[in-house]
């Protein structure tokens, strides 16, 4: 059974409050991407852009500071970046082709990806008490589709094949993409991880902007209105960029994206209080459903056991135990000398 003191450890809390606060953020930038829309701007990598540049800005200029080494090779940074951009490009690009019911549905395969990859590369053990709390998690966000199907969402979209192929494909990018940053996390360096993804991301976005996005630029009308939801995205994925390291340390790539989970919900809620908006009862029942789940994932056994580690901590323990065997045994040795006893001889 678990205990009130294993539910409100410093990290359990710290990763459920984390989580939560990135899913606010990740809400806050689908509602500024809407704003952008109603004033016919789409340039999804574009908004992205701003985020890339405040990344290598700040975490840059840290590192530079600090004068350290590299902690990891530069162009797997490369690729990382690489991946970034494309998986925010896809996911966005889905939109305009499929329902929302379908993106929501289907970025969930963001999880199973984690998964399997955590498990595979990262060598990550996820317990029975984990693997309920990713199942109940799954539960609710079906609650969730199936609201949208039973309120309003009927549309498939102009295309729902390619949409459901981009979201599929944008989501399996996400989960490499946040499976290599919990590696690079654990194994490098922060600043270095944010530094260079956000000089590699800067790159690519520059280059994919000047191909795709360049016409949709020039016809922009900029503007107070325009400029600050703009801007406005571009600080909320700064925020949320420099808080997945964090997360990713204290509870791993797939507490993060069974948290982002809820922004759906907080959606929901700033659309009652914000817009007056009425949604559907079973918007509620999904919210708490979701937040079981995490609850359930957070307190299960431990995860993210390296074999490697583990092996070295018994080495070290075994090592203690020989040396304070070997120093008890002096000790008698010594004191047998001073007394005048024979040593007793060993048998073979």
């Amino acid at each position: 059974m678990v205990n009130c003191k294993e539910v409100l450890s410093k990290n359990t809390v710290a990763g459920l409050g984390l989580g939560q606060f990135l899913s606010l953020l990740i809400t806050s930038t689908g509602f500024l991407s809407s704003e952008l829309a109603k004033r016919g701007i789409n340039a999804p990598t574009s908004q992205s852009f701003l985020n890339y540049i405040l990344l290598a800005l700040v975490y840059g200029g840290i590192m530079l500071y600090r004068r350290k080494s590299l902690k990891a090779k530069w162009y797997y940074y490369v690729l990382l970046g690489l991946v970034d951009v494309e998986a925010n490009f896809l996911v966005v690009k889905a939109y305009q082709y499929t329902s929302i019911t379908s993106v929501m549905l289907l970025d969930c395969w963001t999880i199973p990806c984690v998964l399997f990859l955590t498990w595979f590369f990262l060598k990550t053990k996820y317990r029975f008490k984990k693997l309920v709390g990713v199942v109940i998690c799954a539960a609710g966000l079906v609650i969730v589709v199936f609201s949208d199907v039973h309120s309003a969402d009927r549309s498939r979209g102009s295309n729902p094949v390619k949409g459901d192929l981009l979201i599929i494909a944008g989501a399996t990018l996400y989960a490499v993409s946040n499976v290599s940053e919990e590696f690079f996390v654990k194994t490098a360096d922060r600043v270095e991880l944010m530094s260079f993804l956000g000089i590699f991301g800067a790159i690519v976005s520059a280059i994919q902007i000047s191909i795709l996005e360049r016409n949709e630029l020039k016809s922009i009308h900029w503007s107070a209105g325009a400029a600050l939801p703009f801007v406005g995205f571009s600080v909320a994925m700064f925020l949320f960029y420099s808080g997945v390291p964090i997360l990713l340390k204290i509870s791993g790539s797939t507490m993060l994206n069974l948290s982002l989970l809820t922004s759906d919900m907080w959606a929901v809620l700033i659309r009652i209080f914000a817009y007056h908006e009425k949604v559907d009862w079973m918007y509620f029942v999904a919210f708490a459903v979701v937040t079981v789940g995490l609850i359930v994932y957070s307190v299960g056994d431990k995860m993210d056991e390296n074999p490697a580690e583990v092996a070295d901590e018994e080495v070290e323990q075994s090592k203690q135990f020989d040396e304070e065997a070997v120093g008890r045994g002096n000790s008698c040795v010594i004191s047998a000398l001073q007394n005048g006893e024979s040593l007793p001889l060993l048998k073979k």
